[in-house]
């Protein structure tokens, strides 16, 4: 059975209209992806700079997924749904819904904004693949109404066209600003202490250049006498030279360095003390963490010898996991929504995720060896 795709067409004005919305105009057609695209790039960059960043949105996404099932009133249709969603190709390499979450939760955590397209063969009436589509190659606008979302696809740069088939088109924002159809980033407010902690490690990389590779400073005070003063210049010179010469050995051999005559040598930096770090360094990657919401030692942060994840963080970060399978939930429900309406099925699966797991993996471990010994003593007694 083929699935009846249609084409996009304007729909006629609302019957009721938002009263606390503004008209569509200039302003209204302007909320859009195309004025964050300079936001995208900078979150790379934090990305790329900041490692600690990069390894919290790394570890949310391995958090977050598992294991999906879907749930039907017909159970061979329930197998060859779950099977579909095991082995459909994703677009860039790899396959199964898992994979293609995964890209899709990335672009949710650091750009706010997750797309996504269904392909859909439309002669044959089955999906084909799954594709996860750059920010920069869509626009999305409201429509005619606050309730309606329009998606646009760029051609040749700035032309602009909308999507001829939006229902095949998935789109996400995370925790978007009343009145608008984009979200935010989880990284929008690490700009400005990303920066102070990259300003520490660039100070810190300057001084150790400076200092860390020593550098002498050698003195000649020529003498008093008038021998001294004309041949000053030469003398200078020729000091320089036994010094470079005593310093470029390479044969592992120390050489030393003879000289008649004031000539006082010193390191240069050696009287000042390099500014302490830790502190200041921890202070700003403590914000840092604090906004993404994982536990430091889930970074590799070692800030307290006894720090170990309690249950208080165990059901914050569970509850923070639970909110972005939420807005997974409904890019799972179009993908089975529209397999099972090019069956002729209409039929909404109930979603059920893999149990999120976060306790110490000793006492799990633990636990399942006293669980094997009480079998064991039990059969015994028997």
């Amino acid at each position: 059975m083929r699935f009846p795709l249609k084409r996009r067409s304007v729909p006629p004005a609302a019957a009721q209209a938002v009263q606390t919305a503004p008209a569509p105009g200039l302003f209204w057609e302007g909320q859009g992806l195309m004025g964050l695209e300079h936001q995208c790039q900078l979150y790379d960059r934090l990305r790329q700079s900041v490692p600690i960043i990069d390894a919290a949105l790394c570890k949310i996404v391995r958090l977050t997924m598992g294991e999906i099932s879907l749930t039907l009133s017909d159970k061979k249709t329930e197998e060859e749904l779950s099977r579909f969603l095991r082995q459909v190709p994703v677009a860039g390499g790899g396959e199964g819904i898992t994979e293609f979450l995964s890209r899709y939760l990335d672009s949710l955590l650091c750009y706010g904004n997750a797309a996504g397209e269904v392909i859909f063969d439309h002669k044959r009436g089955e999906i084909t693949g799954l594709y996860n589509a750059a920010l920069s190659d869509i626009e999305v606008r409201p429509g005619d109404s606050p309730m309606e979302r329009r998606i646009f696809s760029r051609h040749g740069g700035f032309d602009l066209r909308p999507v001829p088939y939006p229902q095949l088109v998935l789109f996400t924002p995370l925790s978007p600003k009343p009145g608008q159809v984009v979200g935010r980033s989880l990284l929008a407010s690490l700009p400005f202490v990303s920066s102070v902690l990259l300003k520490i490690y660039e100070a810190t990389r300057q001084n150790f250049e400076r200092v860390g590779n020593v550098r002498f400073a050698v003195t000649y005070r020529p003498g008093e006498g008038a021998m001294d003063r004309a041949y000053a210049q030469e003398m200078a010179e020729n000091i320089a030279a036994q010094w470079r010469n005593a310093l470029s050995q390479s044969d592992g051999k120390v050489r030393d360095f003879v000289c008649v005559g004031d000539v006082d040598i010193k390191v240069i930096g050696a009287d000042n003390q390099i500014l302490d770090i830790q502190v200041p360094a921890r202070q700003m990657a403590e914000q840092i963490v604090a906004k993404l919401g994982i536990p430091p030692f889930l970074l590799g942060l070692q800030w307290s010898t006894t720090e170990r994840m309690s249950a208080q963080q165990a059901d914050i970060l569970t509850s923070e996991l639970d909110s972005y399978r939420m807005l997974l939930n409904g890019v799972i429900r179009r993908i089975a929504g529209i397999w099972l309406l090019s069956r002729g099925i209409r039929e909404e699966p109930e979603i059920t995720w893999e149990e999120i797991n976060l306790q110490d993996q000793v006492e799990a471990a633990r636990a399942r060896l006293y669980d094997a010994q009480a079998k064991n003593l039990t059969g015994q007694a028997r």
